[in-house]
């Protein structure tokens, strides 16, 4: 292990990569033999497995639960309703123009 504080730069995967990875976990390689040589956290291997399981596809949006995608949806109705009543306030504030 180096003893460099740096964090690491943040890595992509391309999908063909992360299924290929999965493959050889199916296929029988071991976990940690998967983590050593690819040099990935063993959180990351989990969730591309469990990603492949539910629905085939890395994307995030592929994988959301119903529950998940109820509450991204009501963060931004509620983000839209804030802005639109900052808008009415800042016109509430305004003085009133005479003709």
């Amino acid at each position: 292990m180096s003893k460099n504080k740096e964090p690491r730069p943040r890595r992509t995967f391309s999908p063909e990569l992360k299924q290929q990875i999965v493959d050889l976990y199916r296929g029988g390689k071991r976990k940690c033999d998967i983590i050593r040589e690819y040099d990935i956290a063993s959180s990351l291997l989990d969730k591309w497995i469990a990603q492949a399981n539910n629905s085939g596809s890395f994307k995030e949006k592929d994988n959301r639960s119903t529950e998940d995608t109820e509450l991204l949806r009501l963060r931004k109705e509620i983000q839209k309703l804030k802005m639109e009543n900052d808008i009415l306030h800042q016109r509430r504030a305004e003085p009133s123009k005479q003709r």
